[in-house]
């Protein structure tokens, strides 16, 4: 159903006075009220009072019906709220309390249309924010605030306008109608190519109210200038017009001078955040302005502002009172001189997030100051700052806890010492980018995955990287903890696992990577929802091209032929089609006809072990802030740690045995009675998705399992330290699972170095992204 954004339209259409028609409201203050037979008043009564249309809120002291208001003994006489639904008996108060909580237009038009009460005390809720995501509602909202009679000053209800929905063909013509609001506090015109000074001037010129105001512009074009219609003379109306203004977002507006700049800064000092990135024609002085005279700074941003240098970096420091974000992503000006003149007695504790990509002239001496001077810094981005080295990630380690995101993407002098410092004094990182730290090996990667909190982690092109860094990270938080009771203390004996928190994997040209490990983590990660493996030659196949993005239109032809990322859908179904082939080859192995199409592919797990999860999308969890001191919540699988039996029999790579003849399976073993368990590294864990056999696998058979069959059945997944459950078969009974890994006589796959290129990643992953912290991860991809 169509909805009216107008009262007065609904009412013209639909053609009920009855319901708030558009009767003028001196004609129908003059018509005499109905008798009432519980008054002794005469037939007459004199017209209401002017303001009597507008809200029952400000009724004056004697109206019974208002919480603020003292009823006296003559309102006592002519009300009686018994006869009065309990309903009208609620003060205004409370009424608007309950329409705030309808998220829906219709709802509250429908509330509008109730009775003449609830209309004056709904209408400021419906027009606080009006849609205009549609052309047919902003037709609709223009033509109610032309109107002459209105029976509601819509114009004064209306707070927030945003038209970023239509921003393509929103021109002068489209907003002078919305020029009629005069309390407008927030206007969002991101993206409004066409609308020029004009168009804005009257905007702005309405609503001296006016505190946050975004014209930003993308950086689509290779002509910036000439299709930026904001200039100078839009910046100086919102001077004159706007003196409480807080938010300005003007970022890719080029035509406006530095001098505009620094009279807005004198006028309106009380702006808090400013995003000023890719207007190159910025200078010094006009951001000098604003560190002098707006003290109150909590975000700004200088992204792509390249003529920036050091005096107003320092000055925004010295300065401010509670400068909380900077970004100067490729401000090439900017070097250690802007840090290491900061006064050493004063602490910046408000300071959370920083951005220095690609400011070639940051050094270890200034990453050391920073840490000294910000001690609280939760999101560090470093990407391309190629002169830092293992001295700057023992400085970032200082931040300990406080530590939550870091890019130190293609920062290729950091080495595994660094990182295993950073992970044992960090523990909650959640998001970390080490792509192109070509010096990076195992012995490190094994150290992140024991973060406990990492749900993004990116290392492409870290060419040294193997399987055993990715199945540590399929392993990762499946390790069994001690459980808490509900005051926090540790309850001996009880222990219970957790499920990995890993989201996003970039292992794009990790070139040593086989399916192995790959599989493993599919299936030990239930929220994963990015993986990139652009370049690994095990994963360019033709029955994996289903699930993978598309590459980007502007790829090369070799680009996309080595593309491979997979994302949202396309992780759950990469993850069956393995698990298919895993069902399919333990079939063939164990002589037994494969399983039905209609079987499920993804088995519930037995009684008490955590299920894995399909997820489609990623969380868009962005970098929450949670108590890591709470107690568990007691949800976890509480798990056996009594000692191993025959450990030195189970692992990866330890299958010496030659192959033989497959012999007649055995019988159907007996259920154990406790749980059994496998080694620390044991690769034939439960994998949701297999379906059980009825009939167990002989011993011989794991040893001569092909390169490609990774994961044997009838088990269930360990928790990271070897503790294993078995699962029950189709029978009722027990699967046995014998000892499978690679095959000592079997060919292994011819892997292509690729990584030496100088093309992009095959992902806008951490070679590419200047963004920090990036709402969806490293990156688009």
């Amino acid at each position: 159903m169509r909805q009216r954004a107008s009262l007065d339209i609904v009412a013209d259409d639909r053609g009920a006075p009855a319901a708030l028609d558009n009767a003028d409201p001196d004609m129908e203050a003059a018509r005499p009220p109905p008798e009432d037979s519980r008054t002794t008043s005469s037939s007459s009564s004199p017209a209401p009072p002017d303001n009597e249309e507008e809200s029952d809120f400000f009724l004056g002291g004697n109206d019974s019906q208002s919480s603020l208001g003292v009823p006296n003994f003559q309102d006592m006489q002519v009300t009686d709220d018994e006869c009065l639904p309990p309903v009208q008996r609620l003060p205004n108060e409370i009424l608007i309390a309950v329409f705030a909580k309808l998220s829906s237009s219709s709802d509250l038009l429908h509330v509008m249309l109730t009775c003449k009460r609830w209309a004056r005390n709904a209408v400021d809720i419906l027009w606080h924010r009006p849609s205009c995501s549609t052309w047919e509602k902003h037709e609709s909202i223009c033509q109610t605030l032309s109107l002459d009679h209105p029976y509601f000053s819509y114009r004064d209800f209306v707070r927030r306008l945003n038209l970023a929905a239509l921003a393509e063909n929103v021109n002068d013509g489209s907003v002078m109608p919305l020029a009629e609001c005069t309390r407008v506090e927030r206007l969002t015109l991101t993206g409004c190519s066409n609308l020029t000074d004009s168009g804005l001037i009257a905007l702005v010129s309405n609503n001296s109210h006016l505190y946050s105001l975004d014209v930003s512009l993308p950086v689509s074009t290779t002509d910036a200038v000439l299709r930026d219609p904001i200039t100078e003379a839009s910046i100086d109306a919102i001077t004159q017009h706007c003196p409480r203004l807080q938010g300005l977002n003007i970022s890719g507006c080029q035509r406006i001078s530095n001098e505009s700049l620094v009279r807005l800064a004198r006028r309106c000092r009380y702006i808090k955040r400013l995003k000023l990135n890719d207007c190159v024609q910025l200078q010094d002085n006009a951001v000098l302005a604003f560190a002098e005279n707006c003290p109150n700074i909590l975000e700004i941003d200088l992204q792509q502002c390249r003529l920036i240098g050091n005096e107003p970096v320092t000055a925004l420091f010295a300065k401010g009172n509670a400068l909380r974000e900077l970004r100067l992503a490729n401000c090439e000006l900017v070097d250690d001189s802007a840090f290491l003149s900061l006064p050493s007695n004063r602490s910046y504790e408000h300071l959370r997030i920083l951005d220095l990509s690609s400011t070639m002239g940051i050094t270890d001496r200034a990453i050391e100051k920073i840490i000294d001077v910000a001690p609280r810094l939760r999101n560090l981005v470093l990407q391309k700052c190629r002169n830092l080295t293992d001295a700057a990630v023992y400085a970032i380690s200082r931040l300990g806890k406080n530590l939550h995101f870091l890019h130190l993407g293609h920062c290729s002098h950091i080495t595994d010492d660094g990182v295993k410092r950073l992970v044992s004094m960090c523990n909650r990182i959640r998001y970390i980018d080490l792509g192109c730290c070509t010096h990076l090996t195992d012995d490190s990667v094994t150290k992140l995955a024991n973060l406990p909190k990492l749900k993004r982690i990116g290392l492409v092109k870290c060419a040294s990287i193997t399987d055993a860094s990715v199945i540590a990270l399929a392993n990762a938080n499946r390790r069994p903890r001690m459980r808490r009771d509900a005051h926090g203390n540790l309850i001996p004996g009880e222990y219970s696992s957790s499920q990995s928190c890993l989201e996003r994997v970039h292992l794009s040209y990790c070139t040593n990577l086989t399916q192995t490990s790959i599989v493993r983590l599919l299936n030990f990660c239930p929220r994963l929802t990015h993986l990139s493996l652009t370049g690994v030659q095990a994963f360019l196949r033709e029955d994996l091209e289903h699930y993978s993005r598309p590459a980007p239109r502007e790829f090369t032809d070799h680009q996309r032929s080595v593309f491979c990322v997979f994302s949202g859908q396309g992780v759950v179904g990469l993850r069956k089609h393995f698990n298919r082939l895993i069902t399919a080859e333990e079939s063939r192995r164990s002589l037994r006809p494969a399983a039905p199409p209609d079987a499920p592919i993804f088995p519930p797990p037995p009684q008490g072990l955590p299920q894995l999860v399909e997820v489609s999308a990623d969380d868009g969890d962005a970098d929450a802030i949670d108590d890591d001191d709470v107690p568990e919540d007691g949800s976890e699988m509480v798990i056996d740690t009594q000692p191993l039996l025959n450990h030195h029999n189970i692992g990866l790579n330890h299958n010496h045995a030659a192959p033989g003849t497959i012999p007649a399976p055995p019988p159907i073993p007996v259920a154990p009675q406790g749980p059994q368990h496998a080694g620390p590294d044991d690769p034939f864990a439960y994998v949701a998705g297999l379906t059980f056999p009825s009939q167990g696998i002989h011993p011989s058979l794991a040893t001569t399992a092909p390169v490609h069959s990774f994961v044997s059945m009838g088990q269930v997944a360990d928790g990271g330290n070897g503790v294993t459950q078995r699962a029950p078969s189709a029978a009722g009974q027990t699967s046995s699972a014998g000892t499978s890994g690679h095959n000592a006589s079997a060919p292994t796959h011819a892997l292509i170095d690729i990584s030496s290129e100088p093309g992009p990643d095959g992902e806008p992953g951490p070679a590419q992204g200047n963004q920090g912290p990036p709402a969806g991860g490293f990156g688009g991809a």
